[in-house]
Order: C-alpha cells, then structure tokens, then sequence
C-alpha cells in the first residue's frame, strides 16, 4: 500500500486490525510525510522517530496478543499544552522550556489504551491564548495552504500538520474556538464536545476557567466522531467533569430526519461583520439543505445586553495574571510573548466586581442558549467571519468592508465555550481560494447529532478538497 500516510484514520486501523499493512508500515510512513513537509509548516515542534517505531511496535505486540484496539497504529500528534508522560510540554511559553510531563493527560492515557500512536507535539501560542499560532520558544506555524499565511490559533499546529497529512488526527484544546477556527482555516473538521464529558487534565492549570475543552481534529467527519467516541468517559481528577448515560452513536451514512428544527444565522444576532466571499459561500451550502428537503429559519439566540458591554476575554485575562503575572517586573518578563504579557497586565487591572460580572454573564449566555434549543434542534453560522491572513499579523485589518480588530476574526466561537454546547465546523469549500468552514451548533449532550449533520454536510460539499501540500 502506497502513501500509507494519507489513508484515514478509520482506514489505517481497519488495515493495522486486518494484517492488510502492520503498524509500524503506518508508522514510517508518516515519520516519512514529516520529514518531508514539516520544515515548511513548523507545525510540530517535537518529534522522536525512534519513540515512535517504538510504540508502534507495542501496538503489534498487543494486537498479537489478541487485544482489541480501535486505533491500533493510526499516529495522532497532541497539542503543547497537554501532558505526555515524560516529555517536555512547555504551552509555547520560554517559562516552561524545561518543563517535563509527570503523567498523561487522561485523554492522551485513553489514546495509548486504544492502540493510537503519539506522533509528537504541535505547536500553539503561549499557553493557547492567542488566535494565530506563533510564539518567542519554538517560532510561527504556517499554513499548508499558503506559507504566507497563518492557520489561526491557538492550535494551528495540530491543524497545519493534519491539514498537510501529518498524522490523521490531533488532540487540542478550545477554550473559544481554537480547535474550530483553525479547522476552517485549514479545510478540516473541528469538534468542541459538550463541556465535561472528555475528562481535561492531568495538565497544567487553565487560565480560562470553566471554558476549555479536548477537541478534536481530522479530515473527515467519521475520523473526528471516532476520536470523539474513543475520548467519551469521566474522570474524578477533573473538576468539571460529568458523569453522563451513555451517548449514543449516530449513523454517519445515513442523512438526518428532515424533521429537524433548523437555524442559520450569518451574524449570531450580534452584527457581526462576515467577509461577502464567505458569507456567499456558507449561503449556498444553507441553500443546499433547503434543496434537499430541511426547513431552515433565520434566528439566533436572544443574548443578554451585557454581552455588548462585558469583555469576555476578562476571563482569560485574569487567568493569566493569576498564574503568570509574578513574571512581571523581573528577568522572567523578557521570556514572555509581548502579546501574552500585554494581556497579564490587563488582567491585572480587572477588579474583582468586574470579573464577577463576566461571571454571572457566563450564566445568562447558558440560559440563552439553553432557551434556544427549546425551539431549535441545531444552529448553523459561520466558524470565522474570514479566510486565513498574513502570517506576521494578529489578525485581518478588515472584515466585511469595516475595521477589524485583533479578535475581530474570533467572535463566532467564544459563545459556545461559555454556553458549555457542542460545536463542530466542518468545511464547505474555498473563498479566495482558501478554506472555509460552516459551525454546527447543537444543545449540550447533543454531540451525536451535531456529529451527524456535520456528515451531512459534508457529504453535500462535494469531494474533499487537500491543501497544495498533499500531493507528494
């Protein structure tokens, strides 16, 4: 079998599992696929070949042994903010350049139980708060679209390497829409589960509390959901964790009922600017839907005022002076991402009743959602408002004809972090000839069937369209 790298993941354990090719086939392979595109990407920042052969070659034993593994030999790259036993993990940061992992995070032990094959780590911005994926440690990612270009963050590693057929999947965090924005930016598909049901730690302390999750990114949907299935569990190690029934499964092959209580909105009901290539774009893939028999109604949830007055970042922010803003005023500073200390010491301004404002917010985002999914079933919008931008900037100048902030790119995704709901961006083609994604929001526990109709979507888009990096 040839360009063993490319297979999917699905693929890849279904020939590992059948003798049809072994793990350690798959293995070199993709060791093979990044050495040759990596340089370019910088996507992944530490990588130990002989590591690798290594587990691949347990997994073969195991499998000999009769043990039944899921992902026997498919290699999955994890994100530099998430433990691995034993290797250094630094969350971007010059702080934590020595840092050595002491465990597993419990979703990279699961990985191991299942037979997956830790392929290496990924690049992110300083501790992942940062919406493009460049930081003073290992230096920027670039996108596998156009090398001038940035992925988004903060896990534009994982999806510049998965994006480029290194690894055919990756373990990330979104804590407001870093596993989906890149995603969009990159042409693949990013799942944000329900908040709790993939256990999140042993790791590092988070500075967005109560908003970040495992997430998921592949090149197709069955890929995604199968990691998103293998990850389901609960763990009294992490705070926020949930002990749910189990969920069920749902049949990708098979399109939704017609049934279902559709939403689109372009804006979220906020007035967000959207660029017209990509609205135009995500218009047709609604149209598309309607085409085939779904009724689909123009509405967005009835948000607090105080979503207009109220930063959510505050929350970050703040996370970010309590575990860093010792750093300040002394030799340390100097190892920070200018970025990162900009935004310790706005945090370090916030006083406690501003912070419990944003809190009680957090409450009343919930409720707004929570109220929409009693008419609604799933709502569609945009994942990014643009296509991806030059690699040297934080963001695009403008959006949609107005001026566009540094986060201006990232309004979409914050609001699902904070209501604690699934949502998954799947792609549906090119504007400027750059990928772009559509959101698929669903009430919390209703992974299955935003999973579902993200196939679907899929499957409407038309063939998958690969980065100018595929072909070897």
């Amino acid at each position: 079998m040839d360009a063993l790298w490319s297979l999917s993941a699905r693929e890849m354990a279904a020939a590992v599992q059948s003798r049809q090719c072994s793990a350690l086939e798959i293995a070199r392979s993709t060791i093979d696929r990044l050495t040759q595109v990596n340089p370019a990407l910088n996507a992944v920042i530490r990588h130990d070949p002989t590591q690798v052969i290594e587990q691949a070659h347990t997994v073969e034993q195991r499998l000999g042994r009769g043990e039944q593994l899921p992902l026997a030999g498919v290699p999955i790259t994890v994100k530099d903010n998430l433990w691995v036993r034993g290797q250094r993990v630094t969350q971007g940061s010059r702080l934590f350049s020595e840092f050595v992992a002491p465990e597993d995070a419990w979703a990279v032990s699961r990985l191991r139980d299942l037979g997956a094959v830790l392929l290496g780590m990924t690049n992110c911005s300083e501790f992942a708060c940062k919406g493009v994926t460049s930081n003073p440690l290992h230096g920027t990612t670039r996108s596998p679209w156009d090398l001038g270009l940035t992925p988004g963050g903060s896990s534009g590693g994982a999806a510049s390497a998965t994006a480029a057929g290194i690894g055919a999947l990756a373990l990330a965090t979104d804590a407001g829409g870093s596993v989906r924005r890149p995603a969009a930016h990159t042409g693949l598909v990013g799942m944000k589960p329900t908040f709790g049901i993939v256990p999140y730690g042993l790791g590092f302390q988070e500075p967005s509390f109560g908003l970040s999750v495992i997430g998921q990114l592949g090149r197709d949907v069955g890929d995604v959901a199968l990691l998103w299935r293998s990850l389901l569990g609960y763990s009294p190690t992490d705070w926020g964790g949930q002990r749910v029934a189990d969920m069920p499964d749902a049949p990708w092959n098979h399109p939704p009922s017609r049934d279902l209580r559709i939403a689109w909105s372009p804006d979220l009901g906020c007035g967000y600017p959207i660029d017209g290539d990509v609205l135009a774009l995500l218009e047709r893939q609604v149209e598309k839907l309607e085409q085939e028999g779904y009724r689909i109604h123009a509405a967005a949830p009835q948000w607090p005022a105080e979503l207009i007055e109220l930063p959510l970042l505050a929350l970050q922010h703040a996370g970010l002076a309590a575990l860093h803003g010792s750093a300040l005023g002394t030799e340390e500073e100097s190892k920070l991402d200018p970025d990162i200390a900009a935004q310790i010491r706005q945090g370090l301004n916030y006083t406690g009743r501003e912070l419990a404002q944003v809190l009680l917010l957090r409450e009343k985002l919930h409720l707004a959602c929570a109220h929409f999914f009693e008419r609604f079933d799933l709502l569609l919008c945009p994942t990014t408002p643009t296509v991806s931008w030059p690699v040297d900037q934080l963001g695009p100048a403008e959006i949609g004809g107005q001026p566009a902030g540094p986060r201006g790119h990232a309004v979409f995704t914050p609001l699902f972090n904070f209501a604690q709901t699934p949502a998954c961006s799947v792609p549906v083609g090119l504007a400027r000839d750059l990928p772009v994604g559509l959101q698929i929001v669903g009430p919390r526990y209703g992974d299955a069937s935003v999973l579902r109709f993200a196939a679907h979507v899929e499957r409407l888009a038309g063939p998958p369209i690969r980065c100018p990096l595929w072909t070897p």
